[in-house]
């Protein structure tokens, strides 16, 4: 399989999203700020982006290699509650 390159781009509606350069599907990611987000950053909201494209791709590194992703394990894990993290 070749090699896939990505990129960052603004979609028209002001949404940041990661796509794959040769393909105009469906973003693989894609960030939405609310418009007090967007001033509170005060321009720096593709920065922002980035850093949290970034983040995502770091964690999933990191939780792939104690995952297994055997599809049978799926039923057995016990949901838990969720959290708000900051």
């Amino acid at each position: 399989m070749s090699p896939s390159f990505f990129e960052i781009v603004q979609l028209s509606n002001g949404d940041y999203a990661l796509r794959r350069i040769d393909d105009d599907s469906a973003p693989l990611v894609r960030i939405s700020f609310s418009q007090e987000a967007r001033e509170m950053m005060e321009d720096r909201d593709m920065n922002v982006a980035k850093a949290m494209i970034a983040a995502g791709i770091e964690a999933v590194g990191d939780i792939t290699h104690d995952i297994d992703w055997e599809e049978d394990d799926v039923d057995a894990i016990d949901p838990q509650p969720s959290y708000t993290l900051h």
